[in-house]
Order: structure tokens, then sequence, then C-alpha cells
């Protein structure tokens, strides 16, 4: 439980993956990123290390608007949990 590694890319509202030129992004957006997170225990907390694999394009705003989001829905889980199991 150290290391989690996935894929992100576009989707529509139902959870099928789009092509985000046909959604209107730039041709140079990428169909896919990979993306690994790494935890590393630091005292009584928890580190947390995001490195994504982008091609060199102008994307990396919407790349990194894409993590905040995930991170975002990643905390609100986090904050459910809690309130719900007091952990």
């Amino acid at each position: 439980m150290q290391r989690i590694e996935f894929i992100r890319n576009l989707a529509d509202k139902d959870g099928k993956r789009v092509d985000p030129v046909k959604m209107g992004m730039p041709p140079d957006f990428p169909q896919d990123v990979r993306t690994v997170v790494t935890f590393k225990t630091v005292g009584d907390k928890t580190e947390m290390t995001i490195t994504e694999y982008l091609p060199a394009t102008s994307m990396f705003e919407y790349a990194e608007a894409g993590l905040n989001q995930s991170l975002d829905k990643m905390a609100a889980s986090f904050a459910k949990a809690q309130a719900r199991f007091g952990v």
C-alpha cells in the first residue's frame, strides 16, 4: 500500500472514454495521462507524492486542473469516510 498507478483520460457523464479533440480540446491534448502516487510515512503523518507523465505539450494547465479535480474528489471521499467511521 505504498503506491497507486493509474491512467487518467476524459470521460462522459456515464464514464465512457471520449476523444479530447471531439470535446473541443487542442490536438496536442493527450489521450491518456499516466499518474503514479506514492505514500511515505513521515512521523505520524503520510506524505503523498504525485508524478504525472505528460508529453511535452502546452497541456500542462489542463493536466493540473484535472489532477486538482481528482485530489478534491479524493479529499471529499476521505472526509466522508472520516465522518462515517470516525477515523
